[in-house]
């Protein structure tokens, strides 16, 4: 047998393939970058800073990640890019080094209750495999442990070519685990028919209250034309049969006013079109009457585990997959690690490595069987790195957007523990984020700046750390920068008190908030802070909760529509040219024919993904040629909602476009810190932390008593968190009471009272550790909140 040597060749110094190390971008101008030019090592992590609006995102999300996925989808044959959403080349003069650019957002997940946290990792799909490999009795094959596969039986004749046989019986069946009566969504609605018609009234005289139905239009006269009933006769004298045809006919070919059409009862017909939609989608009216005509209570037969009752009978030493998926993650890990079974030994090995992931992560506290859709911004974030994790896959960019939002100070140690794993395995780690502690493990930093909106979109410093500290920059000043705790705290003048609180992981929580001051309710990530103030505060008068929810409005929304900036500005316009106000809106008479005043032409391609291109009629700027003509202070309508908010805030401050109701307006988006935002810009291109901004800036006017804020330093640079430290001080001091769930050490150290959640997440929180003053808590270094808040303000 001969013997295979190996010579070792001198290597030349480097190869042509290994020189390929930097992701080099020349003259990018997406949004609002002025021709940046920078070059990011590759398998390196890379942290962009900046204020907020600077052109962080624009930088790494609109123009290298944008471009990469671009590439990649035109590797598709033409079929299959028509599934895709058509992505425009990013204005870029060079873009040169790309690999594949994973995006790991901050988007909400899907709000199906179909999908959850297992079916969004691969968590369920090893669990569904254990169970048909060793669940007792045995039922199936793994489809028959998911609650998104219904049974299936059908039986047929088929022809087979076989000798002189031709056909056979052949029957087919799948066995699913889908609940029967839910369908697998774990909740039944019970329609409240009250809400779909009025039973005193005939059908002529508009019966149906369901929106589309009032009128002559079709959906009203399929029913008074159909002839299964009289038409002038009242619904409450109908008789067994009207009644059953009216609300619960089965689809029914037929000739109505001379037009073959399709008759349904009403309550199958409004569930197919309104009522089986995600009610986020819907248009804010139907939104209204889906929300008042449908009650969701868990279903009966499967008691809202979403399986059948084969799926739940099958049992691995005593647990279903239902109370596998029921467990808090860090339990089922356990359970998993316990379980010695050599016949399906790999997959044991890849499921506990998933389950760990969850806990590495700062999630072991979710369950598998939660809904994906109720999950925030940061923990969707996280749950979609799980599968990343244990990916084989090297040389890819990964893109993460601010990666600590909801994450407390002791586990933001972990998510960077991940962010250097990942690029350990030779990956390309591009991180957008404010935190001191991540851009203290960044090996390369590019600042953008120096300010927002139009005063940024350079590139202001690139190097490590260390240069930073040194450099002049905004985030270099600011860098270690410490909030001092209070010498003295107010006085609270009265409280709130909560007793017996036990939604979700609550351990009957009994705890007076203090009114007039400034309350802070911190805790790690899952430990039940929101539960506490969401669930147990109630939203009655004189409470007013702003959160990070997506605004409900469509691309046509922007910040002028939102807050009523708008409303003024048309007046003013109006008055100063004498015409009509609706002449000065893109949603009404002066919106440019073209596009319908929405600055863009959507093709719509059949198969293919639809295409938006600026409208070349107004040029993207929404209105008729002939409103442009009508001035005020010098701007047309579309140049003033060009404006940002600091410039539209001067401009009608004083001269000749004064206006002192859009001037108060503007002066509360300063106050929030929205000075960079353009007026005009659509709602759907603002961070969670800028929309939370927004809606507080509307709510300010408010007559509320008490504000609740749901982590407002969100996306905030470290130079704005002492803007809204200001801000905070000076709602309390005009006699409101602020709470605000907050993981950030600054706005804690200036509380006036804390109230600490904890100890752990899940089940091991849900408790009351520490209620007391900043310095107490401080002083007592009881909690992990303690120490870290210790640490930080150098005590």
């Amino acid at each position: 047998m001969s013997k295979v040597t190996k010579v070792d060749a001198q290597s030349p110094a480097l190869h042509a393939a290994d020189s390929h190390d930097l992701i080099r971008v020349h003259g990018a101008r997406v949004n609002n970058l002025k021709d940046v030019s920078v070059e990011i090592p590759k398998r390196r992590l890379t942290v962009f800073t900046g204020v907020s609006g600077s052109g962080k995102s624009s930088l790494v999300f609109g123009t290298v990640a944008a471009e990469s996925q671009r590439l990649i989808n035109e590797t598709y044959s033409a079929f299959v890019q028509g599934f895709m959403p058509t992505l425009t080349r990013p204005e870029v003069d060079v873009l040169d080094g790309l690999t594949t650019a994973i995006i790991v957002d901050q988007q909400r997940m899907g709000a199906d209750p179909r999908s959850t946290v297992g079916t969004a990792t691969d968590a369920n799909a090893m669990l569904r495999i254990l169970f048909s490999r060793l669940g007792t009795p045995h039922i199936g094959p793994p489809s028959a442990y998911a609650f998104n596969v219904p049974s299936v039986r059908a039986s047929g004749a088929i022809t087979v070519e076989r000798g002189a046989r031709k056909t056979e019986k052949a029957t087919f069946t799948r066995t699913g685990g889908m609940c029967p009566r839910c369908e697998g969504r774990g909740a039944v609605s019970d329609i409240d028919l009250g809400q779909l018609f009025d039973d005193s009234l005939s059908l002529n005289e508009g019966a149906i209250t369901v929106p589309g139905y009032k009128g002559g239009g079709w959906n009203s006269r399929l029913y008074i034309e159909s002839g299964f009933f009289d038409p002038d006769k009242p619904i409450s004298k109908y008789t067994k049969k009207e009644l059953h045809d009216f609300l619960h006919r089965e689809p029914t070919r037929m000739k109505i006013a001379g037009i073959n059409m399709t008759y349904e009862g009403l309550i199958p017909r409004v569930q197919k079109s309104m009522l089986s939609k995600d009610t986020e989608a819907l248009q804010p009216h139907i939104r209204e009457f889906v929300e008042r005509a449908v009650t969701f209570t868990t279903c009966p037969e499967c008691d809202g585990t979403r399986l059948s009752e084969g799926a739940r009978s099958s049992k691995i030493e005593g647990i279903s997959i239902a109370d596998a998926c029921a467990m808090q993650i860090s339990d089922l890990a356990q359970w998993v690690r316990d379980l010695d079974e050599p016949s399906v030994a790999p997959l044991l090995t890849k499921l506990r490595h998933t389950l760990d992931s969850f806990g590495e992560i700062g999630l072991g506290y979710l369950a598998l069987d939660r809904p994906a859709g109720t999950l925030s911004g940061g923990e969707a974030q996280r749950v979609k790195m799980i599968r990343h994790l244990g990916s084989s896959l090297t040389d890819v960019t990964y893109v993460f957007d601010a990666p600590t939002v909801g994450l407390h100070p002791h586990d933001i140690q972990r998510m960077n523990d991940l962010l250097l794993r990942l690029r350990d395995k030779g990956n390309t780690v591009l991180v957008v984020e404010h935190k001191p502690e991540v851009i203290a493990i960044a090996d390369h930093i590019v600042d953008l700046g120096p300010g927002a909106g139009t005063e940024g979109g350079t590139v202001c410093f690139e190097g490590t750390v260390e240069g930073l500290r040194a450099g002049g920059t905004i985030t270099g000043r600011h860098f270690d920068d410490r909030a001092a705790l209070k010498q003295t705290v107010r006085k609270p003048d009265g409280a709130l008190e909560i007793r017996g609180a036990s939604a979700n992981n609550l351990h009957d929580v009994d705890v007076d908030v203090p009114l007039g001051v400034l309350t802070v309710i911190t805790g790690v990530a899952g430990s039940g802070k929101s539960s506490l103030v969401h669930g147990s505060i109630p939203a009655a008068a004189g409470v007013v909760s702003v959160d990070q929810s997506p605004i409900r409005g469509s691309r046509r929304s922007n910040p002028a529509t939102y807050t009523g900036l708008l409303e003024p500005i048309r007046k003013a316009f109006a008055k100063a040219n004498g015409v009509k106000p609706a002449l000065f809106s893109a949603n009404s008479e002066g919106a440019c024919p073209t596009c319908n005043g929405a600055g863009v032409v959507y093709t719509d391609l059949a198969m293919m993904a639809g295409v938006a291109s600026t409208c070349e009629e107004c040029e993207g700027k929404r209105f008729e040629a002939s409103v442009l003509d009508y001035r005020f202070g010098g701007r047309d309508i579309s140049e003033v909602l060009a404006l940002s908010v600091t410039e539209a805030e001067e401009f009608f401050g004083a001269g000749e476009a004064h206006t002192p109701a859009a001037h108060r307006i503007l002066e509360r988006l300063a106050d929030v810190g929205l000075g960079y935002l353009t007026i005009g810009q659509p709602l759907t291109t603002l961070s969670g932390g800028e929309r939370q901004r927004l809606k507080l800036a509307t709510h300010m006017a408010d007559k509320g008593g008490v504000y609740v804020l749901d982590e407002p330093t969100t996306g905030l640079h470290l130079a704005d968190v002492e803007q809204l430290l200001g801000l905070l001080d000076r709602l309390v001091d005009s006699g409101k009471s602020v709470i605000v769930i907050e993981h950030h050490q600054a706005v804690m150290a200036h509380a006036d009272w804390i109230i600490d959640l904890g100890p752990g997440a899940g089940h091991d929180g849900g408790r009351i550790v520490f209620e007391g003053t900043p310095a107490d808590l401080v002083a007592a270094r009881s909690t992990l909140t303690a120490a870290h808040l210790a640490a930080y303000v150098g005590s």
